[in-house]
């Protein structure tokens, strides 16, 4: 008669424990899955600006894949006004190594990266195997430098731009965004 508490409480504490356990392990729910970013090779030939960082989304809240190239542009910003206005992304953000066939599909919007203030605009993409894309074009500077990137996509422009900017929210981002501005 004795024993039979102790059973009990051994059970129960198994239970719970391997309830736990199993808990820790499963796999998250479909919205809770982070983007799996992955470093690829800068794709595009040698240009008047130094090859940046190339980064390709694979998880789950990626879809069918996104890319996103950062790059400085150091010495080719308006020292005074920064990025000011969508002309200016359209121009510096990059689009053009990706296709000549870009379009405008909204106004962008005032954002800030690494603590630089600056430009984001989403854009249709026409790639060269005739596909449409979603793309997001960023440019934000410090002083008279930009930092630029550009971010494509099959779907949706803001899932696009969304995933784009929690990429370059991350901390080994931002340091590196920032060290490079610096032309480290």
């Amino acid at each position: 008669m004795r024993r039979w508490p102790i059973v009990a409480f051994v059970t129960l504490a198994l239970g719970i424990l391997s309830g736990a356990a199993a808990y820790q392990q499963a796999d998250p729910r479909q919205d809770q899955r982070h983007a799996e970013w992955h470093e690829i090779a800068w794709p595009f030939p040698r240009d008047g600006w130094p090859a940046g960082r190339a980064f390709r989304c694979r998880g789950a809240s990626c879809g069918d894949g996104i890319e996103i190239y950062v790059r400085p542009k150091l010495g080719f910003c308006n020292c005074d006004r920064g990025v000011a206005d969508d002309e200016e992304v359209d121009r510096v953000a990059d689009l053009d190594l990706l296709s000549e066939r870009f379009t405008p599909i909204q106004a962008g919007d005032v954002i800030s990266v690494a603590d630089m203030p600056g430009r984001s605009r989403a854009y249709d993409l026409k790639v060269t195997d005739g596909a449409r894309h979603a793309a997001i074009g960023i440019a934000v500077s410090r002083r008279c430098d930009l930092l630029v990137a550009v971010a494509h996509g099959k779907g949706d422009a803001m899932r696009v731009r969304r995933m784009a900017l929690q990429l370059l929210g991350e901390n080994e981002m931002t340091r590196w965004m920032k060290a490079a501005i610096e032309g480290q």
